[in-house]
């Protein structure tokens, strides 16, 4: 089993506090001879359109001192799930869940915001200590 995000449980228990129903823990995905494991995914119906709505989450929590270097490994993570989502899910969107504290920080930092808008990354901003989803972008 992959090593877990130290805020794992937290963003699991945001998401069932939003009426998403987790489907995997963690979601196993093939692509060609590799398999990754993204931490989440999670589904919930829509009444209105009698729909399911399906997510991947990838959690991350940016302890380490550079900023940057979190990013960049995150960045690449995801690029990388997308891609394998989007051949053998595509109906599933992915997204990265970061705290409320970490992205405050990355709202200061230009070449992360540039990125972020380059490859369309969706994000989930959870609170740590009430552990809610503050924003989905």
């Amino acid at each position: 089993m992959p090593a877990r995000d130290n805020y794992h449980d937290t963003v699991r228990t945001a998401l069932e506090k939003e009426g998403w129903k987790i489907t995997a823990d963690p979601y196993y995905l093939g692509f060609g001879r590799d398999v990754i494991a993204i931490d989440l995914a999670a589904e919930r119906t829509i009444a209105a359109e009698r729909d399911n709505q399906k997510i991947a989450v990838e959690i991350k929590s940016f302890n380490n001192p550079s900023i940057l270097h979190d990013f960049h490994a995150a960045l690449g993570q995801y690029l990388n799930y997308q891609m394998a989502l989007e051949t053998n899910e595509p109906t599933r969107v992915l997204y990265l869940a970061l705290p409320n504290t970490t992205y405050a920080r990355i709202l200061e930092r230009d070449l992360i915001q540039a990125a972020l808008k380059r490859h369309n990354v969706r994000l989930l901003v959870y609170n740590t200590e009430q552990e809610v989803i503050e924003a989905w972008t």
